[in-house]
């Protein structure tokens, strides 16, 4: 081969390393990029996910271990939340017959606002519920589409659109997960309104809590498990007496 060809071949495989080199770090970073979209999403995106029950999105259930989520907290302006879908919830009763919701569409849902160390300014203080209680134009659509998530063809008159963690429990005001339609208990006499003893009982571990004879956390598990049993459950003597704080009540 003479000097010249060998110097074309010379050049000609320099040329071919050069490009090979740029190449494969090409593929490098795009890889790499990739990588980091897969853990993190895309460079400087913002997004965050949506709160639990968000309108628009479907009421996940709890974590199935007895823990109670979080729910969005107190809004300033509240929007209608989608239910469940029509049919696919049941209720329980117990051997008394008084209603219980189904623990997969209604597992409760906790207001983040109340912790044990924000009791005085929050279920302790008179008119807190009051203060951040949904209106009645956003939960009475909530109300309607949730009797037919329970298949409730009753009067909605004679029903409670009622947080299975009452307000005064620290429960959350609008998440789905907490909220059900209470058909009224035996003995109630129809078209009269809701009248549910679930409320007394609810009123009783608020009123122990805040005099630091129940513990808040306990309060609301057992009354998320079973309202029935939610006083003996933490502790707190059942008078009978039914008492009842009307301007912190739970009600519709």
């Amino acid at each position: 081969m003479s000097i010249a060809s060998r110097g074309f071949a010379l050049a000609a495989a320099t040329a071919a390393v050069a490009v090979l080199a740029v190449t494969t770090s090409g593929c490098s970073s795009e890889s790499d990029d990739k990588k980091s979209e897969s853990k993190g999403g895309a460079a400087g995106s913002t997004a965050s996910p949506s709160a639990p029950g968000a309108s628009g999105g479907s009421p996940s259930a709890g974590a199935g271990d007895g823990t109670i989520p979080d729910g969005p907290g107190p809004q300033s302006s509240y929007t209608v939340q989608k239910q469940p879908a029509p049919g696919t919830c049941t209720y329980r009763w117990t051997a008394a017959k008084e209603p219980l919701p189904d623990p997969k569409c209604t597992p409760g849902a906790t207001n983040p606002k109340v912790t044990p160390a924000t009791l005085k300014t929050t279920i302790c203080r008179s008119g807190y519920t009051k203060d951040i209680r949904p209106p009645t134009n956003i939960t009475g659509r909530e109300k309607t589409a949730n009797a037919a998530s329970y298949g409730y063809k009753k009067s909605l008159r004679d029903a409670e659109y009622d947080h299975l963690i009452s307000l005064q429990l620290g429960g959350d005001p609008n998440d789905p997960r907490n909220l059900w339609v209470e058909p009224p208990s035996p003995g109630h006499k129809e078209g009269a309104g809701p009248n549910n003893p679930k409320d007394s009982v609810e009123t009783k571990l608020k009123h122990a809590i805040c005099a630091g004879k129940a513990d808040l956390r306990k309060a609301q598990q057992a009354i998320a498990r079973d309202w029935t049993t939610a006083l003996a459950a933490v502790g707190v003597k059942d008078d009978g007496k039914g008492r009842r704080e009307t301007a912190d009540a739970d009600g519709d």
